[in-house]
Formats: C-alpha cells, structure tokens, sequence
C-alpha cells in the first residue's frame, strides 16, 4: 500500500506522437503535488514559447486584445464605407451636375439651389434596394462576411490562450501586469529558464537553455534566414530597364510558409517535426515532383483569388495612406527597410525586437549615405519645377488674403493643394550644398549596425552599382506600397513559373540542413551556429570548421550570428567548437590591441569623427564606433597626437581590437555605487561581454541597474566585433590589399598612467600595458527603437537626395 501510494506521486507522461523522441514513450516524471494541475508537460512548446514572447512584447493581454479587437472593426468599417459609397451615394448631386431645388416653407431663396451632404446620400430604402439587386456586391460582402466570422473564431481563441499566459506570467514567473514593462526579455528568459527546473515544463531535458527557447521561436524563421543566405529564396527577376528586382512581399513570404511550413502538402508533419521522407535522399526526385504540383495548386488558387485580395489591398492602402500623403507629401521619399533586407540582415536565432532595434541604429547611417547619391539632371529639372510651381501658388495664396471669395472659385483649393504637393516632392530631390559627405565612411558606420556587407561593396561605396544593391535592403516608402500593391498580380506568377524550378533544390536544402535535437525537434543546422560544420575559413574558422563550400553560410554568418547570440546571451554556455572559436578570437583581439591606438585617443577624436560621417548629433556609442572607423584615415594624414608625437597609421581592426580589449580591464571589483574605472558603466553586469573578469563581484543593485544598460552596452560590442571581424575578413580574402598596413607592428604611443587609476589590458602573449583612464561612457541614450509597423520611415527626416560635396 505505502508503494502504491508513493506511486501515485509519480505522473506517467502520455505518449504524445508529435513530441516524444524514440526511447522516451513511458518516462516517469516527479511532479510535485501543487504543481499537478499547473504548466508541466506542456505539449505544444513552440506556440507556448511564442505566445509568451508576443505576449511580452505586445505589452500584456489589455493590449493585444484591444488591437485585434480594432483589426476586426477596421475590417468591417473598411467594407461598410466601400458598400455605402458605391450603392448610397448620389454623385451627380454632389458633383453638382444635376441641380437641387429646395422649396420648403420658410427656405431661404438663395439656399434652395444650395447642395448639402443629406441631398447626396440616398434613403435607407432605395440605398438597400440598389445592393439587392447587385449580385456581384452581394457575392463579396458573403465572402467579407465569412472571413471577418473566422478572423473573430481566431480573436476568440486568442482570447482564451493569452488569457492563460496572463496566468502563467502572474502565477509561475511572478510578474504582474503592472510591472510586465519594467522587465527585459532577458529577465523573462531567465525566469524560463529557472522554472523548467521546477516545473518540467519540457520532460526531454532537465533544463532549458536560452538556444533551446530561441530555436522554438525562431524554427521557421531560421529557415527563411538560411534559404535567403543561401541564395535559394527569394526569386530574383530581370526586368527591362530596372535590371536585376528582388521581389519579395508581405504575400509571397506569406505563400513561402504555406508551402515549406505548415499548409497542406508542407514538408513538415507537425510544428516541429520534419517529415520523415524528405530526410531520406532515395526519392529526392519524386519529392520534388510532389513539391512542384503543391506549389502550382497554390499558384493558382492565388491566381483564382487575385481580383479579391488586389481590391482588399487597394482599398486598405488608400484609407491607410491617403491622409498621410496629403499631410507629408515628402513620407513617399522617406525610406524603410525592406522584408527582403530584413531577412537577409537578420541574424540566426535574433528575435524580432533585436532585430528591429539594430535597424532602427542603422536607419540614420543608412539615410544619410543614400542621400549621398544625387542626379545633377534631376536637381536642374527639380529647382525649376519648384520655381514655376511657387510662383503660381504665391499668387493664389495672395488673391486669398485679398479676398477670401477667390476660394470659392471652381477647382482653386484643389489647384492650392497639387501645387503645395509639387512642391515638396521636388524640395526632397535639391541637394544641401553645405553638407559634405564621405560616403566610403558612411558606409562603414551602416556595417557596424547592419554587420553584414558582401566583398565588393568594400571601395565602392561611391558607385551607383553599390548605391542600387543598398536600395534593394533600404527601399523608397513609395516603391514599397507599389509592391504590395502588385503582389496580388505578380505572386501566382512566381510561384507557378519561377519556384516550381527550385522545387529539387528546396527538397535538398531541407534534408542537408535539417538535424533533429533533443528536446527540441527539428531545426534548420545553420541555428545551430555550429562552426565546425557550417564555419567560413575565410572568417576566423580556418582550422576549425570541416564544411565545404555548400555547407558553409555566406558572408560570415555562422561567426556573426554566434558572436550576436553570445553577447545578447551571456549566460549562455556555447558547445565545445563554439568556445574554441570565441577563445581564438578573443586572443586574436587581446594580441592586435597591443599595435591599436588608446582607447583614450579614440574618444578626444570623437567630434572630428563625426563631422567625417556627417553625423552632427551623435550618441556616445555612436561616437566611438566614429572614432574607430575614422581612426585609420586621421592617422593616415600625419595627425599628431597631444603630445606632439606622430600617431603610426593604424587600421580600424586595430582600433576596434583596442576598444574590446578595453572591456576586459573594465570589469574591476567595485563595492560603491559609483562609477567603475573603464569604459564600462559601473552598472553594466560582467557577463555582458566576453571578456569579463572572473574576479568581478557583483551586489543586488548592480544588477538591477545593469538592465537598463545592458542593450545599448551589447549593441555597441557587437557593432565593434563586426567592424573587426569584417577586417579580419578582409585581410584574410585579400592580403595584397591589407598586408601592408596589418602586419606592421604599431607601438602604442607614449602613455602619461596615473598608476592610481589605470587598468592593464592583457596581451595574447601574456603581457600587459598599462593604458591612462579612458573617458567614462556611462548613461548612454540610444534613440527609442522603430516599432514594426514601419515607424521607423518616421523617425528620419524626409531624404534630400543629393549633396553639396563628397569626400
């Protein structure tokens, strides 16, 4: 009985078929007794993991509810509006070219020929019978209809599942609602990460790591980021006059993942198991005949329901951009990041707001280096428009204050209005001639914040081939609308023409870079940032990696995307070849910052720098990151340091390896609250760099104070390992390029130490230099990052494309 009873203790997990590894049918699992009717074998992880991400990110249940609620009234209202102004609306009356004759009593008789709006809008009666009597109307209100019953099915589930995270957040994380804004990511995360081992809320691993969290969120999109660097997606098209167009909208990515993903005929079974036939390489070709009829059905069901959703997209953009146009006729020229530049910059495993805050950074870098770019013929024709178009307005606006009955002439407020628009959109294309622009520099500071630049961009930032590969990830405002626009159009076409001939190629991409993890399921290989495997010996991976050209991740992905995860993740504990890596690395830094300039000589260039880059209102990071891209050319021209001595030439390597190396020395123990002796805020937490001092020791309110830091800190080291590692990179693929100038050894200039304040930087070689107390950049403000609804297109200013003079 006392055996039986101790039994009951135990809870035999079901044999779930979607989520249970071979060998692990009957595994019994310890549940605590309080805890059996709480969040332990949770079946779905993925979805589970996602919605307490969105959850967190949309900023609690009140939130996300509300705005699916406004989805559903912005649906009904839009078809509503569009059915009353098509059948309730009498234009000949409104236009006025039929006349209206008031004759009530006591009407006034200069009013009875005056339209008002009740005149144009038709009877309840004769407005309902004019819809009867369309059955095309009829047709797709029925249709209307029947999508806006499933989307409030969908708000109605999500209504029940959010609220059960609104549950797990109060009860299990021990997070109020209340105070869900003040934490992090991270901290939620951590939180995870701490209650697995409470919990079990995944029975094939005692304990979660935050890879094993991000692969789950991030499954599918690792796969898109991969297909993307991989050249396999999406389909490039050779247009007459535009040349080579990356098509890739808001529909096709959406067609992408019906048929990769999760719609019928998909190659996956469930959400995180790939089907067990496309990993076997036998019939690869009847796969791809399969694969091939999939797509051509979904090719032209979209074909079918290509005049619906093209009269949806229509209307929408019309009522969503229409007023915006006539307010800020310049918001067309303004620029936004495209879906295809947000794939392609994408690290894998970033989450969608470390994403979105890297290219908020670089959207003003971005801004200005494509304004760099002018026409001459353009700035001629744009000047002259604006003249001729100011001179009649200037009239107009004068007769108006004259006399304000010249508004009532037919058309003048119209005219008064294209005239104003004219005007600004030809303002946008005048160049400033006071500003100068360095665009190879410019160019630099857009890599620190993107960190990702093909070979040949490298001494051609100057020309208009680079210019257009750069507008194809940073797109007009104007240029993205008219794609949506035409994605109806375009999107069956490319699937039934274009990917069907890929069909073999995506059946092989899934089998070679699919592998199966524990506790985990399938996952596209490249998430797993394994070096050895997927590793570029160009990029730091020589004698590390085993991959062929096939397996190898393009442009020093693998090594960007696992140095991104480590510093956004410093907890993280990195397998055995991902350490060796970061270890060499590491060293490499510490050794090329014994030749690198002072990290106190790189701050006093700071407001020179930034002039460089034409960046006049630069944050503190943004100042170094200045420092260290223009270092190597102020060095260059014979630039003398305070003391009267001349600065040896230096790369940007360099520099950057002086800056990292610096951190190191940074993260000494300190009790007080005050400020710490390096570059770091005393509040920064040690773990968030890589290299940290082991002796640091932290107290509660460090901690607490480090969160606040802690993204802006990060993203300023990775922007500087990306600058470095591009170099490295660089040196690597082209020595007759760099040898001359990285193989010098550069001694560090003559430094004044206050040996009270000053810190050591450790050398690969086991030396040490003493190096004086840098200026301290604590408090760093970063500007508010974009939300991702294209707010970033409002936070720059409307772009001139030209410039008065280039470097």
């Amino acid at each position: 009985m006392a055996n039986f009873e101790a039994y009951q203790e135990y809870q035999r997990i079901e044999d779930f078929e979607e989520d249970s590894p071979p060998g692990e049918e009957n595994l019994l699992l310890h549940v605590p007794e309080s805890l059996k009717d709480s969040w332990h074998h949770i079946k779905n992880l993925d979805n589970f993991f996602t919605r307490i991400y969105h959850f967190h990110q949309k900023n609690g249940f009140a939130c996300m509810m509300l705005s699916e609620f406004f989805e559903l009234v912005q649906f009904l209202f839009v078809v509503t509006f569009t059915t009353f102004l098509v059948n309730c609306v009498e234009y000949d009356i409104l236009f006025a070219n039929r006349a209206v004759n008031h004759t009530g009593q006591g009407q006034n008789p200069l009013d009875r020929n005056k339209v008002t709006l009740p005149d144009a809008i038709l009877p309840s009666q004769q407005c309902t019978q004019r819809i009867q009597e369309d059955s095309w109307i009829i047709f797709l209100l029925i249709m209307a209809a029947t999508f806006w019953i499933y989307r409030l099915v969908k708000v109605f589930c999500n209504l029940l599942s959010y609220w059960e995270i609104r549950q797990f957040y109060i009860k299990a994380l021990k997070i109020n609602m209340d105070e869900l804004c003040n934490f992090t990511w991270q901290e939620v995360q951590d939180r995870l990460i701490s209650l697995q081992r409470e919990q079990q809320m995944c029975i094939h691993k005692k304990e979660l790591t935050e890879l094993d969290i991000y692969h789950r969120i991030l499954r599918f999109k690792n796969y898109m980021v991969a297909m993307i660097n991989k050249s396999l997606l999406p389909v490039h098209l050779q247009l007459p006059l535009l040349g080579n167009v990356v098509f890739l909208t808001q529909g096709l990515k959406y067609n992408f993942e019906l048929i990769l993903f999760w719609g019928p005929g998909s190659l996956f079974q469930n959400k995180w198991n790939l089907h067990p036939k496309y990993k076997r390489s036998g019939n690869r070709l009847e796969l791809a005949q399969q694969l091939s009829r999939v797509i051509l059905l979904i090719g032209l069901a979209n074909l079918l329901l290509c005049p619906f959703i093209l009269v949806w997209q229509v209307l929408y953009a019309f009522f969503s951009y229409t007023e915006v146009i006539r307010r800020e006729p310049g918001s067309l020229g303004a620029r936004r990041w495209s879906l295809y530049g947000r794939l392609y910059l994408r690290h894998f495993n970033e989450l969608d707001h470390e994403l979105h805050g890297r290219l908020g950074r670089g959207y003003k870098p971005t801004s200005k280096y494509m304004n760099s770019f002018t026409s001459p013929l353009l700035t001629v024709l744009a000047k002259n428009i604006a003249f001729f178009s100011g001179s009649v307005l200037a009239v107009l606006i004068a007769l108006t204050v004259y006399d304000e009955d010249v508004l009532t002439v037919q058309h003048i407020l119209t005219a008064i209005t294209v005239l104003g628009v004219v005007i600004t959109i030809t303002r946008s294309f005048i160049p400033d001639e006071h500003m100068v622009w360095c665009p190879e520099q410019l160019l630099q500071c857009v890599l620190a914040h993107i960190h990702y630049m093909p070979d040949h961009w490298r001494g051609n930032a100057n020309k208009s081939e680079t210019r257009d590969e750069v507008a194809q990830l940073f797109q007009y405002k104007a240029v993205f609308i008219l794609e949506e626009l035409l994605s109806p159009i375009v999107t069956p076409f490319i699937l039934i023409f274009l990917l069907r001939n890929k069909s073999l190629e995506i059946i092989d991409f899934f089998r070679n870079f699919t592998v199966e993890v524990v506790g985990v399921g399938d996952i596209c290989s490249f998430a797993q940032m394994d070096i050895r495997r997927h590793g570029n010996p160009t990029w730091m991976s020589e004698g590390q990696t085993e991959a062929s050209i096939y397996q190898q991740a393009e442009n020093g992905k693998t090594e960007l995307s696992l140095m991104h995860f480590t510093i956004k993740n410093p907890r993280w504990q990195p397998p055995q070849e991902s350490s060796l890596f970061i270890s060499h690395l590491k060293g490499k830094v510490q050794h090329d910052a014994q030749g690198g300039p002072s990290t106190q000589l790189l701050l006093s260039e700071a407001p020179l720098c930034t002039s460089l880059q034409s960046n006049e209102s630069a944050t503190g990071p943004e100042n170094l990151l200045a420092s260290v891209l223009a270092h190597p050319i102020l060095t260059a021209s014979g630039l003398q340091g305070r003391d009267h001595h001349f600065i040896p030439p230096s790369t940007a390597a360099s520099a950057a390896a002086s800056v990292l190396a610096s951190l190191s020395t940074s993260q000494l123990p300190h009790t007080s609250r005050g400020r710490s002796h390096g570059l770091l805020p005393s509040s920064i937490h040690p773990e968030t760099t890589m290299y940290h001092s082991d002796r640091t020791i932290l107290n509660s309110d460090s901690h607490i104070r480090s969160n606040a830091l802690h993204s802006e800190f990060a993203s300023a080291e990775m922007s500087l390992h990306a600058i470095y590692m591009h170099e490295l990179h660089q040196q690597s693929s082209h020595p007759q390029k760099t040898s001359g100038q990285w193989n010098a050894s550069v001694p560090m200039r003559d430094l004044h130490t206050n040996t009270n304040t000053g810190f050591q930087v450790q050398s690969g070689h086991g030396s040490s230099i003493s190096m004086p107390t840098p200026v301290h950049l604590g408090d760093w403000k970063e500007e508010e990052e974009e939300d991702e609804n294209d707010q970033e297109i409002n936070s720059g200013s409307t772009p001139k494309q030209g410039m008065g003079s280039s470097c």
